[in-house]
């Protein structure tokens, strides 16, 4: 609980020191799915505000709007952005092996477990992120934490949110 506190605290201060030059660069973001579909009310928020035009294609995004950051994020944005494949060198030939030939402890399971890496962390709720697209920096982020899952509650707490990012840009 004592980390939970120290990151809200953090994360404030970061919020805080995030300049508005940084955010005039904005233009088109991309929501990833949030907990209690908290991404949704946040797009209502930020389109009826007129503060930021929400994409459905990452690729057409400037920044992404998530609620965690770390290496979960990192396998997602990698899903998102592919890094464009090298031409791989031709590999010699292995020569075929025979049955005798198979060591039984490399019989085990193959499937990957960890095709989403687990963080370190738990997740912060309430936190919410603007990551560029490009530098992978996060520009700016702000701590808004519903007091229920009521969709009354989710609305308030996303209007806070836009409102803060309204306040930084200096929009009416």
């Amino acid at each position: 609980m004592d980390c939970m506190k120290r990151l809200a605290t953090l994360a404030f201060f970061a919020a805080g020191m995030a300049t508005a030059a940084d955010l005039t660069a904005v233009h088109n973001v991309y929501l990833l799915k949030m907990s209690k579909g908290f991404d949704q009310f946040l797009a209502n928020r930020l389109t009826g505000g007129r503060v930021f035009q929400v994409v459905t294609d990452p690729k057409l995004a400037d920044t992404i709007i998530t609620e965690q950051i770390g290496e979960a994020f990192e396998a997602k944005l990698g899903e998102l952005f592919p890094p464009p494949e090298a031409e791989k060198p031709a590999q010699p030939e292995k020569p075929e092996r025979t049955d005798d030939s198979i060591d039984p402890s490399m019989m085990t399971d193959t499937v990957n477990k960890l095709s989403s890496p687990a963080s370190a962390f738990s997740r912060a709720k309430g936190m919410v992120f603007l990551v560029d697209a490009k530098s992978k920096q996060v520009i700016w982020s702000a701590y808004g934490l519903p007091k229920d899952s009521s969709s009354k509650e989710l609305d308030r707490t996303a209007n806070d949110i836009v409102s803060r990012i309204k306040r930084d840009l200096k929009i009416k």
